[in-house]
């Protein structure tokens, strides 16, 4: 951090301009309250770890260090109050409790909202934080003596030090720094010390020092002025009983000036025998990361799809060259489709994050309602490492977020009717995912009281939608997909399961997903989300009919075989399937679904590549198999319309456009 203050841009006036740093503050700010929520949440209040609770006042200290600096004094005033109670719980002068927890996540939420509100340039009301503020003092206050004022003694905690900034070649600096000292509450106070660390021409300045801050937060505190190095530290006096040795006590032969002396009377200074505790904050940026804005690497994914394209348009005029004579310039297209597909991976990788990111947010809404509604939850995850393109993670949040605080509210059962039904008091809720062929499945289930068939029929009947009674368990789920559709006997805050449900269908579907729901009552609901893993590129299988080529997910392909009239029977009237290892699979002519028009009349499909999507499989009838390739996917429906059985298209290394097939919707068009 001290490092900015030599190579930031600066203003006309010799001031540096801060604001280019704005972004890098909101997105470690960001971090540094994710990971403090997090580590609150898991925490064992009776009996914490020790680093957690150094985690998370690193995570407020840093936090208040850059709000600081940037002149945010909102931010600024509740995370100073926020450390002064860390503080003392890190130091065991206090107990953890969960009102303390409470407050924290409390003041957590509270931050998020101001950091937003100096995000979107200072609009919006201010937030009235002065009963917050007032509750994290007194709980500051705990067991020790105060004043009757509801602040603790001035003397608790504070000592007197000597600091000396310098050798500085811009001493306007120093009016930066004192600034600081009125700009933010309880900081302390800095008064001119003459006469100690030499003349001013040697560029050095020495202050007295009234704070309880630690030496450290200090030297963050000034890192955008002067560098770390340049400020030195050096006790004048005894430091409290109750220090808990932030004490950096300078030998004055440290100091850059040798002639520099304590005044008198002088404390005998020596080196701290505890060891310093590392308060780096946990964001602090890593030396082997970098912040790229989403635009760049997004406009570095479209130019690797336009290099896959011109790559394989290479390839394609490489193979009718003769091999003998142009022996080198094929050896070269072979490096580069190599070289192409390392580079798309790499590039694709980028954009992938785990689904950990989604999951994480969970614990703090599920412990919320669970509180609010008088239950019991517990959360278990997996497949946290699973990835999932960005654009897909911000946009399946808010339905997975819906389905959760549905099986909270609706789903999981109070502790005493979950006893009474001989469960446990505390109801579970699973959140999954994993990679199922060129999809990615999340699963959200939970272990209440199901959904009850009756009542779902009875509520159809009285909306006025036409149901038989013999209907099967499946379809009676998919009612609750209607709009406006409900159970709920009582209309909480809470969205019953049901309430909306449409949405999140919706939601999914315009990513290219699917939803399906499966419940047994008395023992809990599933709801499966399947969605694509990427929308950029994709390795396909490429298959002709007629004069047309269409592109197969690798990944839903099984195998593939020539076939022969003699394994395929005709039912149901022109229904065809075919016989595969003693098992029939229903068979999808592509010629005829897309209405292919053929110039050799006499020509019948005979090679049949088998699929497979959402646990089941069709045998899709072909001319020919031509070859597996990278494709770039294009949304064929923002650049024409929507067309049945297909997902996006391609641009073939010859120039011309290829269908990509939709294996989801093949399979279940098979089905009926």
């Amino acid at each position: 951090m001290g490092e900015m203050s030599t190579s930031g841009s600066q203003t006309s006036s010799g001031a540096f301009d801060l604001t280019q740093f704005y972004q890098v503050f909101f997105e470690e700010a960001g971090e540094n309250l994710a990971s403090m929520e997090n580590l609150l949440l898991s925490v064992d209040i009776g009996d914490p770890v020790e680093e957690d609770l150094h985690a998370i006042f690193r995570a407020a200290h840093s936090i208040k260090g850059g709000a600081a600096t940037f002149g945010f004094q909102d931010v600024t005033e509740l995370t100073h109050e926020l450390e002064t109670l860390l503080d003392r719980v890190r130091k065991h002068e206090l107990s953890l409790s969960k009102l303390m927890v409470d407050t924290l996540l409390e003041a957590g939420d509270v931050l998020k909202s101001q950091l937003a509100r100096h995000q979107a340039g200072d609009t919006g009301e201010t937030e009235d934080t002065s009963a917050l503020l007032a509750a994290v003092r007194q709980l500051a206050i705990g067991d020790a003596a105060g004043d009757g004022t509801g602040r603790t003694k001035a003397t608790d905690g504070s000592r007197e030090l000597t600091m000396v900034i310098g050798p500085l070649s811009d001493l306007s600096v120093i009016d930066n720094i004192v600034e600081l000292f009125s700009d933010i509450p309880n900081l302390g106070t800095i008064a001119m010390l003459e006469g100690l660390a030499g003349t001013p021409g040697e560029g050095l300045r020495a202050f007295t020092v009234v704070t309880t801050s630690p030496e450290d937060e200090l030297r963050d505190l000034f890192s955008f002025h002067v560098s770390r190095e340049q400020v030195q530290f050096l006790s004048i006096a005894a430091p409290a009983a109750s220090d808990p040795g932030y004490g950096f006590f300078v030998d004055t032969n440290t100091l850059p000036v040798q002639t520099a002396k304590a005044p008198e009377p002088a404390i005998p200074v020596k080196e701290s025998t505890k060891p310093r505790v590392d308060r780096r904050a946990p964001a602090e940026p890593d030396a082997h990361t970098l912040r790229v804005a989403v635009e760049k690497v997004d406009q570095l994914i479209n130019l690797v799809g336009e290099l896959v394209i011109t790559q394989s348009m290479l390839s394609t005029k490489g193979r009718e060259l003769d091999p003998i004579a142009n022996q080198g310039m094929l050896a070269g297209l072979a490096d580069l489709e190599r070289s192409t597909r390392s580079l798309q991976d790499a590039v694709m990788g980028i954009r992938m994050i785990p689904m950990a990111v989604v999951f994480n947010r969970f614990p703090r809404m599920l412990r919320d309602l669970a509180a609010k509604l008088g239950k019991e939850v517990d959360l278990k995850t997996s497949g946290e490492a699973t990835e999932l393109d960005k654009g897909l993670i911000e946009k399946i949040t808010d339905p997975l977020t819906h389905l959760v605080r549905n099986s909270v509210d609706h789903g999981i059962e109070l502790p005493a009717t979950r006893l009474a039904a001989g469960k446990s008091p505390n109801g579970t809720i699973t959140l999954s995912a994993s990679h199922q062929g060129g999809s990615i499945v999340i699963e959200v289930r939970d272990d209440g009281a199901g959904l009850n068939r009756e009542r779902i029929l009875d509520k159809a009947r009285e909306k006025g939608i036409q149901v038989a009674d013999n209907i099967t368990d499946q379809e009676v789920w998919q009612l609750i997909f209607a709009p406006g559709f409900s159970t709920a006997a009582v209309v909480t805050e809470v969205s019953g399961r049901g309430v909306g449900m449409d949405v999140v269908k919706k939601n999914i579907t315009a990513l290219g997903g699917t939803v399906e729901l499966d419940s047994a009552e008395g023992y809990g609901t599933r709801v499966s989300v399947r969605l694509p893993l990427t929308l950029a590129i994709m390795d396909g299988m490429s298959v002709g009919v007629g004069e047309e080529i269409y592109i197969i997910p690798i990944g839903s392909v099984i195998e593939s075989f020539q076939v022969s009239q003699a394994n395929m029977k005709t039912i149901s009237g022109n229904q065809r399937v075919v016989e595969v290892r003693k098992e029939y699979l229903p068979v999808v002519a592509l010629d005829e679904l897309f209405q292919v028009p053929r110039f050799d009349w006499e020509k019948v499909s005979a090679t049949t590549v088998i699929i497979e999507a959402d646990g089941a499989r069709v045998a899709l009838l072909v001319d020919e198999l031509v070859g597996q390739h990278q494709v770039v996917v294009k949304n064929l429906e923002a650049n024409y319309r929507k067309v049945p059985g297909v997902s996006g298209a391609t641009i073939l290394g010859d120039g011309r456009v290829a269908l990509i097939l939709d294996t989801n919707a093949l399979v279940k068009r098979s089905r009926h």
